[in-house]
């Protein structure tokens, strides 16, 4: 039986993760849950799954669980420190990071430096501090799988065939609710429109990622450490289907993909058990029915977001971290109705041309480069809102 910790156990990827344990329950133990703040949804799953510990970042969220779940045998942390301490939990074989952000950034190198596997299900750790992380996996003979569907396509795609043969990466992006917009009708863009993604459920904030195309900025960067690819080597190509989830190209001009319909229950399940796959009860793809598969290349005037991933990682160093960051500030604000659709670009843009970048050899190297750009960036999301 395999022990599984789950950093974010509460948000979608977390809850997909034990859809799947609870139907494979003679293979996973669950042994530690953590959240950021959702305390009554935390408390419906430790008395599910029957974790030893549970961690809430929120140090009054945990307060309030430890007052209702006072007489439940289950230990109770919080804060930073509480989550990193379930994510080194001895008797875990694996941890799924699924926390949404750069918060995920210190309970996942915890987890890879206490020589735990690690299934990344959020870009953010990799795009903060990519090489640092691969730096300890390394050292302490540590896997790390991804869940993001079009990272474990290309993990997938990759499988089988020697590194040196690659010619490039294509990761695929669905284009987001708001690919036939013009530039002019996406600046005033509401927050109900820009969260109806076409073909996936996902959180709000990834949402709105999709809908500007900085998640493929982030998985950009992402891809680049994973599979140590040189930026040059990825591309973005747009498909609206959402049923390629990546491709792989080789030298010898074969090309393979990954396809499947959009549900996270497969990247996740392929992670948790590797190599084996498990038997989903999921529908098959039928691509008699789905009829064609389209692609176009990206408009990187209209989604300049894109754009950023690719120059972060030229210059390098901490600007990855600062454009993580500067977008995280800048989608909140706009979730808030405290800028316009268009004021996201701008204030990572902006944040970004600010920033003087430096080498990231430490965790608090990326830390502080975080802790920089938030703080500048909510500066000039308090300039936009006035």
């Amino acid at each position: 039986m395999k022990k599984i910790v789950i950093l974010g156990s509460t948000g979608s990827i977390g809850t997909n993760t034990l859809d799947i344990v609870t139907k494979f329950s003679a293979q996973f133990q669950v042994v530690g849950l953590t959240a950021g703040t959702n305390g009554d949804k935390l408390e419906e799953q430790l008395r599910q799954f029957k974790p030893a510990v549970v961690a809430l970042s929120d140090e009054l969220a945990a307060v309030k669980l430890r007052a209702r779940c006072g007489k439940f045998p289950v230990e109770i942390l919080s804060g930073v420190d509480g989550v990193a301490q379930v994510a080194q939990l001895p008797e875990a074989d694996l941890v799924i990071s699924a926390i949404v952000g750069g918060a995920g950034l210190v309970p996942t190198l915890a987890a890879i430096r206490a020589g735990k596997n690690v299934a990344l299900a959020n870009k953010e750790p990799m795009v903060m501090a990519g090489p640092l992380m691969q730096e300890e996996a390394r050292k302490r003979g540590v896997r790390i799988f991804p869940v993001d569907s079009e990272h474990s396509a290309i993990f997938q795609s990759l499988e089988g065939h020697r590194r040196e043969d690659v010619r490039r990466l294509i990761l695929t992006a669905s284009g987001g609710p708001l690919w036939d917009l013009s530039k002019e009708q996406m600046q005033d863009v509401k927050s109900e429109q820009a969260l109806k993604h076409p073909n996936w459920k996902m959180g709000a904030k990834i949402t709105i990622d999709s809908a500007t195309l900085m998640n493929k900025g982030l998985e950009v960067v992402e891809a680049r450490w994973l599979f140590d690819i040189p930026s040059r080597q990825i591309d973005v190509l747009i498909h609206r289907e959402s049923i390629v989830h990546s491709l792989v190209e080789y030298r010898d001009g074969s090309v393979i993909a990954q396809l499947g319909l959009p549900d996270m229950r497969t990247p996740i399940s392929y992670a948790l058990q590797y190599p084996e796959r498990m038997p989903l009860e999921l529908p098959s793809l039928d691509l008699a029915d789905i009829g064609k598969l389209t692609f176009q290349r990206p408009d990187h005037e209209r989604f300049p977001c894109l754009s950023f991933g690719y120059e972060a990682l030229r210059i390098g160093g901490t600007m990855p971290a600062t454009m993580n960051a500067a977008n995280e500030v800048a989608v909140a604000a706009y979730l808030q109705e405290g800028i316009r659709f268009s004021d996201i670009a701008e204030v990572i843009q902006t944040t970004m041309e600010t920033h003087t970048a430096r080498d990231v050899r430490t965790l608090e190297d990326a830390l502080e480069a975080d802790r920089w750009a938030r703080e500048k960036a909510g500066s000039l999301v308090h300039a936009l809102a006035r």
